[in-house]
């Protein structure tokens, strides 16, 4: 991937912060296996500033959708503490299969989580001796026969893996997930980083930014009944 095309995925870009709607199979950071990731391009973000941008918070690999970067050392501090402390609103699209057994459109998934082994960090479990974590979900589309399903889900906490393992242990995994759902590997998570919005400042409303919605996630959501433009309605 050249960094002109990173430049162009840029979604927001004010004096503090970047919004960039990251594409699904880009590493944030760099692994064990080396490769292309995004931190390789982050030189081409500065424009015009002395710092390069560095990331005000994660997306797994396999996630597409928004992306926060601070613009410099004092805006990065600043934004981590808004995650730090939950005050930054996430909104996620996900395709799980099957879809939730509950006829409820909207609930709460209250599972702690904890990692499946002290040497693998990355990896979690739901667990009663976890950290507490909280996922809202509503419900947007459903297929007739109960087989699959559009969700929103918005993380009250932050844990490693959370929507995922929420997911999985709720009995709908996430589409594509090959670590917590049984999917094969290599296969398309279908799990997007839709639309964030970031309290910057006291005094005016929170940067509202939204990731269009990528293939084959829009053309399932649409197959469901869902829309997914820009004025789609909450919950329609």
């Amino acid at each position: 991937m050249r960094s002109e095309e990173i430049v162009s995925r840029i979604l927001h870009r004010d004096g503090l912060m970047l919004v960039l709607d990251k594409p699904a199979g880009l590493p944030v950071h760099p692994g064990p296996g080396g490769g292309e990731t995004l931190a390789r391009h982050l030189d081409a973000l500065r424009f015009g500033l002395k710092w390069r941008p560095e990331l005000a918070h994660r997306l797994d690999r396999d996630t597409s959708g928004c992306l926060v970067l601070g613009r410099h050392p004092k805006a990065l501090r600043t934004l981590a503490e808004l995650f730090a402390k939950g005050r930054v609103e996430k909104t996620y699209l996900a395709l799980v299969a099957p879809g939730p057994a509950t006829a409820q459109d909207a609930f709460t998934i209250d599972l702690p989580l904890a990692p499946v082994a002290p040497d693998t960090p990355w990896r979690m479990k739901a667990s009663p001796e976890g950290q507490e974590a909280l996922t809202r979900v509503r419900v947007l589309a459903r297929a007739p026969d109960g087989s699959r399903a559009l969700l929103a889900l918005e993380p009250v906490t932050g844990r490693t893996h959370q929507l995922r393992v929420h997911c999985a242990a709720s009995g709908f995994p996430i589409a594509g997930d090959a670590i917590y759902g049984g999917a094969p590997r290599g296969a398309a998570l279908h799990l997007h980083a839709w639309r964030i919005a970031v309290p910057l400042s006291r005094a005016k409303p929170p940067v509202r930014v939204e990731a269009p919605v990528p293939e084959p996630l829009a053309r399932t959501a649409s197959d469901l009944g869902w829309g997914c433009g820009p004025n789609t309605a909450e919950g329609a």
